[in-house]
């Protein structure tokens, strides 16, 4: 199986150990990126397609697990208490003073090149649209909640209110249609979070 959804994680762990110094912690952290196109074919960048792809990264040096994009994220789209379209993990490690210190760790849908879940949904409302992104019509879902057991990040839940499945879509209504990033990229005050174009210069500065 292949995965849209990616991560770059340089953290400076040990082959088998959780201790490390502050200095190799901070300056060690990775980013996350989740691309809604090929991530083989964007690093050979050998593909053709003209259309719109997008990428976000979560800058995990520059994080401090404040969780505003996770509040906002709920307030922005409706997501019940039962629910989660965002969070972020919170990873106790301990340094060499023996002072724990955290990663935090971006938990979102992936958009999986190959999804399961939209293999799994026997009615068509998990799908994928032009742009790579990985969505649910609400109109067509029956809440049998396969796609939900078919996810490997578990990040999917039933809308207890509406009874469908529900998930990260980068805001795909509610903002990229209106023309603004996801209100998570939006609303991070540590400026973590890059959205845009995947051939954009700054998303591909990260690639670098």
């Amino acid at each position: 199986m292949s995965w849209t959804g990616w991560t770059v994680a340089a953290t400076a762990l040990g082959d088998n150990q959780m201790s490390f110094t502050r200095r190799k912690f901070v300056l060690g952290m990775g980013t996350v990126i989740f691309f809604t196109g090929s991530a083989s074919s964007l690093l050979a960048n050998t593909r053709q397609e003209k259309e719109v792809r997008y990428a976000m990264i979560h800058d995990e040096s520059r994080c401090n697990g404040c969780n505003i994009c996770a509040r906002a994220c709920r307030k922005t789209n409706y997501v019940p208490a039962q629910g989660s379209r965002l969070s972020i993990a919170h990873i106790p490690v301990t340094d060499n003073d023996n002072e724990t210190l955290y990663h935090f760790f971006r938990q979102s849908c992936q958009h999986c090149e190959d999804a399961p879940c939209i293999d799994v949904c026997p009615t068509g409302a998990s799908w994928r649209d032009e742009q790579g992104i990985v969505r649910v019509e609400k109109s067509q879902c029956i809440g049998c909640s396969y796609c939900i057991g078919a996810c490997p990040y578990q990040v999917r839940y039933l809308n207890p209110v509406t009874k469908v499945a529900d998930k990260c879509d980068f805001c795909a209504e509610s903002r990229l249609a209106k023309g603004f990033p996801p209100i998570c990229v939006s609303a991070c005050p540590e400026h973590a979070l890059i959205f845009g174009r995947e051939d954009s210069p700054e998303i591909q500065a990260w690639l670098q």
